[in-house]
């Protein structure tokens, strides 16, 4: 009866026109349009605020797993995406699914039009960490070549980054600054204190063997640090896309849209 009833939603989306029956509409929708989603980021983002000014105070913590020791002394930093957790890139979603495409078609030349707006609650953040004192910097896997585009996007809202100092650490920079964003991390570490996260993906948080890993041990990743989250980690939900989803396909990009579909559909569970 399950595998009949994947079967009957399977066939009934690939029969529907590419623009309605993109994946990411519903997600799409709920992210551009809904109260609860506008909710939801605000409400990240006051709990973080809430937990910024003590985590200062306690020179003996760190946000950072890649920090073990000798960072009492250390300046105070936070690290954010940037994606869907600072920028909200929600249209460019909505163009894709106008248009029947799929990520990364477009994606360049959207970064380039310089027009995202905050995700709800992350301009009072960005005010409030600066006011504290503390060193903002945007940890992110959009590539070097939108360096530029990206600094004067969040300069139009009204971000001032520091003329002495690199904040904005894209994917492909360095050499060794690949999808994973360990050594980034690492590398603010060596000068700084991190007392705080904020991502959309997982892999904003720990290494990419520990993100790119199944559905299952994510998960069971993820309740390893309970403690961390709402504390000094703090996870903006993207229904659109990111890891969680890749997961079900085995991080394998190259397997045909309609069998990764399938994976999908196949993943669900009636149980539970």
């Amino acid at each position: 009866m399950k595998t009949n009833a994947f079967v009957l939603i399977f066939i009934s989306l690939l029969a529907l026109p590419e623009t309605k029956g993109h994946q990411g509409l519903m997600a799409t929708l709920f992210v551009q349009k809904s109260a609860e989603f506008y909710s939801n980021s605000v409400g990240i983002y006051n709990s973080a605020m809430d937990k910024l000014p003590a985590l200062v105070e306690d020179k003996n913590y760190t946000a950072a797993l890649e920090q073990t020791s000798g960072f009492s002394g250390k300046p105070p930093a936070v690290i954010l995406d940037i994606d869907q957790t600072v920028l909200d890139n929600i249209a460019y979603q909505a163009r894709l699914i106008e248009n029947g495409k799929y990520y990364p078609d477009g994606w360049d030349a959207w970064c380039k039009e310089e027009k995202a707006y905050y995700i709800p609650g992350a301009e009072q953040f960005l005010a409030l960490a600066t006011n504290l004192g503390i060193e903002v910097f945007f940890v992110t896997n959009r590539t070097a070549n939108l360096e530029e585009a990206t600094r004067n996007n969040l300069e139009k809202l009204g971000f001032s980054f520091s003329t002495k100092l690199d904040q904005l650490l894209m994917k492909g920079e360095k050499a060794e600054w690949t999808s994973d964003k360990t050594s980034r991390r690492q590398l603010i570490a060596d000068d700084y204190r991190i007392v705080m996260m904020i991502g959309d993906n997982f892999g904003d948080f720990v290494s990419l063997d520990v993100n790119r890993s199944s559905t299952a041990q994510r998960n069971e990743a993820a309740k390893a640090y309970s403690e961390m989250w709402g504390h000094s980690w703090f996870m903006l939900a993207n229904p659109n896309y990111g890891d969680w989803e890749s997961a079900f396909i085995g991080f394998d990009y190259g397997i045909p849209r309609s069998k990764q579909l399938e994976m999908k559909l196949n993943a669900l569970d009636q149980q539970r």
